[in-house]
């Protein structure tokens, strides 16, 4: 008989419980009331039966049956079943062969719904979104048993392993595994197999931002179409098509001058330095270059220009 790896989970059956998990998941809070596995000898009955709360099954070993409300389905190894509040079943073993079962109970209560809701608390929004979409879901699942197609069991072996070893981050582990148990169950059942769709950035004006951002972090020294290509990983021609399109048809020369002249402008104003100190500050060659755009830009000199703002601002 090939080795059950969840054998070792009944040395101490009642490890993870003895644990005071409650988990904040978004709005709700999950307290976990059994997390365990245990074992119906061969021919074993658990008559109908229900619980207040919700009850993950799943079989890793063995065979039997169970019947959810009035029907009768088959259980064997690699399959799952949820049972709700207030849900009645019925549990059989084979009447030959012993049936393994995981187990997890949890009650799960909706902080929003009990008026708990602390608005000084913050959530990531998406993953509050997940946890409603995942709660939600587990109200309407189908009594029926399903493949546990998303691996949800081995993360009972992980949270007992966890709770074991102790090791920095076991407590942390144990609530994510819970988590991944109700997630990985609820896929299950997915059978639309419907594609989330996870926040997504604008990739046009996210890049075009980083390349602003970068001209800007350089335009004092030399920086050329190459360079901001290289840094964003994208192809220089790629880099001017997002220029011309988002910053009003200008080229990537066209807005280095322009984030330049803006800087010898402001520091004309502000500052008393010699125009050739206020080029090299900007990013230009040389005082006679930058006289030569600035004249072409502004139709004044850069010494013309700082006499004429300043006498504006004059008493």
């Amino acid at each position: 008989m090939p080795n059950f790896p969840y054998e070792v989970m009944h040395e101490r059956q009642d490890a993870l419980e003895r644990l005071e998990l409650c988990i904040r998941w978004g709005s709700y809070d999950i307290h976990v009331l059994r997390f365990h596995l245990t074992q119906f000898p061969p021919g074993r009955i658990v008559g109908f039966h229900k619980h207040a709360e919700y009850e993950f099954h799943f079989i890793p070993q063995g065979k039997g049956k169970v019947i959810i409300v009035d029907q009768e389905y088959a259980l064997k190894p690699g399959m799952l079943y949820l049972t709700g509040p207030e849900i009645m079943h019925y549990q059989e073993a084979d009447a030959l062969e012993a049936m393994d079962e995981l187990c997890l109970h949890v009650d799960i209560v909706d902080r929003l719904e009990q008026g708990l809701h602390d608005d000084s608390r913050s959530y990531d929004d998406w993953e509050a979104a997940e946890a409603r979409d995942c709660i939600e879901k587990l109200k309407s699942l189908p009594h029926s048993p399903a493949a546990d197609l998303h691996q949800a069991m081995p993360r009972f072996l992980e949270a007992y392993q966890a709770c074991n070893d102790n090791f920095v981050g076991s407590y942390t582990t144990i609530k994510q595994a819970v988590i991944q148990i109700l997630l990985r169950a609820v896929r299950a059942y997915d059978s639309a197999n419907e594609q989330k769709h996870f926040p997504t950035r604008d990739m046009k004006a996210y890049r075009y931002r980083l390349a602003l951002e970068y001209i800007y972090a350089n335009y004092d020294g030399f920086i050329t179409l190459e360079d901001v290509a290289d840094k964003l990983n994208l192809s220089t021609r790629h880099i001017q098509r997002l220029f011309k399109e988002l910053h009003h048809g200008h080229t990537f020369s066209r807005i280095l001058e322009d984030i330049r002249l803006n800087v010898v402008c402001r520091e004309l104003q502000e500052s008393d330095q010699s125009v050739e100190k206020i080029a090299k500050l900007a990013g230009f060659a040389g005082g006679n270059y930058l006289h030569a755009v600035f004249r072409k830009k502004f139709g004044v000199t850069p010494s013309e220009y700082r006499r004429s703002t300043r006498s504006k601002v004059m008493p």
